[in-house]
């Protein structure tokens, strides 16, 4: 099992890299470099080669392989992130990069999302240095760039460029998975990620004649924009059900003594209460409307606006969403994908999911470990074109009270410490013996 140090150091981390600015604007307006610097020399120090990769300048990925013990099996991969979301310092009741530690709590922007994981990387990897132990597989560590944009510095580039240090990884584990869901019945619920929505971030473009304001205009790309962004919005999505989530709802019926009819899942997630929320939005492909730009004077009718929508579609069901986008927007208006990635769907028989939930099981025997559909997207997306399977694992028992999904570009982003030093001894566990 992972040493003191290692708890000791989980913390020491987190607090060091949420210290270390690596805010993703958007649009290239970012450096991780100095992230992906600190967390090579901690890989160093328990004597791995680090490589530092970039695409552009200092948008720096950090990826290296410890050697297991069977040469004849797959190799694991485990990622996370080193960029985060901008924060507004005067909405936070700490400063958002003080990476303070205060009541037994980190606080800081990245502290969930996700430089906590990177952490227990970190801290796992130097323990087992320490005590001389290597996996049965190998594994490969990589820190990515620009997972808050369109990752095309990050796990896109390592895809598409440097695929050969990914050499026989067939499955991997990255954010968001297996930390606790308090139900508020007592019950605490452990998801584990095996899917993500796909992302269909879309743009849409209208056009008409452009005119004085004070004329009838029945060619006014503003009101054709506002009907099609009308129509998207109001949309109700029919129900699909991945494998995944069939095996959610199943399990989460089965634990509540419920009758698991998927044929009225609408009503099965009401019975579910707070449990539902691990399910209710990836039953469902969504679009919502999210920006718009249109005009430059009031009394004069832009000849073109535009939209933009954070689409998601479920696996096997993108044919379905882009045909609907054709039909909601109609005849005036134009769209395109201004970001694109797949869905994911990954089994949940697997040896290797099993082992995830074997290691939280041992850590948190009062704990219930439940299969679980990501609604957004992680890296593990762009690492699937290398015919990697993820898997959503990075492990926290939070306390009742504490709203996990509010971390995620929240304000007063914060994670407490004993959900690190759960989440280094789950981590160490499973990947000792995945």
């Amino acid at each position: 099992m992972a040493d003191e140090q290692a708890l000791d150091e989980v913390v020491t981390f987190t607090s060091d890299l949420i210290r270390i600015d690596t805010t993703n604007k958007g649009g290239g307006d970012c450096r991780e470099r100095p992230g992906a610097e600190y967390a090579a020399a901690r890989l160093a120090e328990a004597g791995l080669e680090p490589a530092l990769l970039e695409r552009t300048e200092g948008r720096t990925n950090v990826v290296a392989r410890i050697e297991g013990t069977d040469p004849s099996a797959d190799a694991l991969l485990v990622h996370g992130h080193l960029d985060v979301v901008p924060a507004q310092a005067g909405e936070w009741s700490v400063p958002p990069f003080s990476g303070e530690i205060r009541d037994g709590v980190v606080w800081g922007r990245g502290a969930v999302d996700m430089k906590n994981m990177d952490a227990m990387i970190l801290a796992v990897v130097r323990s087992w240095a320490r005590e001389g132990v290597r996996p049965r597989r190998d594994v490969v560590i990589a820190f990515t760039a620009d997972e808050e944009a369109s990752a095309e510095d990050g796990s896109g580039f390592l895809a598409d460029r440097h695929a050969a240090l990914f050499e026989g990884c067939t499955e991997g584990i990255g954010e968001s998975g297996a930390f606790t869901v308090h139900d508020g019945s007592g019950r605490q619920l452990y998801p584990l990620a095996a899917g993500e929505r796909g992302t269909g971030w879309v743009k849409l473009t209208a056009r008409g004649r452009a005119a004085h304001g004070s004329r009838p205009n029945r060619e006014n790309a503003v009101t054709r924009l506002a009907a099609a962004v009308t129509r998207i919005g109001a949309h109700e999505w029919p129900l699909r059900l991945t494998p995944t989530v069939r095996a959610a709802l199943t399990e989460l019926a089965a634990l509540y003594g419920l009758d698991a009819d998927l044929d009225d899942v609408d009503g099965l997630l009401e019975k579910l209460g707070p449990a539902a929320r691990l399910v209710e939005a990836t039953v469902r492909n969504s679009a919502n409307p999210t920006m718009l730009e249109a005009g430059y004077k009031v009394n004069v009718i832009p000849g073109e606006a535009v939209a933009y929508v954070d689409g998601r579609y479920l696996p096997g069901h993108e044919d379905e969403f882009r045909a609907t986008l054709d039909q909601l927007t109609g005849p005036d208006v134009n769209w395109e994908f201004h970001h694109h990635e797949v869905a994911l769907q990954s089994p949940v028989d697997s040896p290797t999911y099993a082992r995830m939930r074997a290691a939280v099981e041992e850590f948190a025997p009062e704990g219930h470990v439940v299969p679980y559909c990501m609604p957004g997207g992680t890296d593990a997306k762009q690492f699937s074109r290398l015919g990697i399977t993820g898997y959503g694992f990075s492990p926290l028992k939070l306390p009742e009270g504490y709203d996990y999904g509010a971390m995620f570009h929240g304000v007063d982003e914060r994670v407490p410490i004993e959900a690190l030093h759960f989440g280094v001894r789950v981590l160490d566990r499973f990947l000792r013996t995945a």
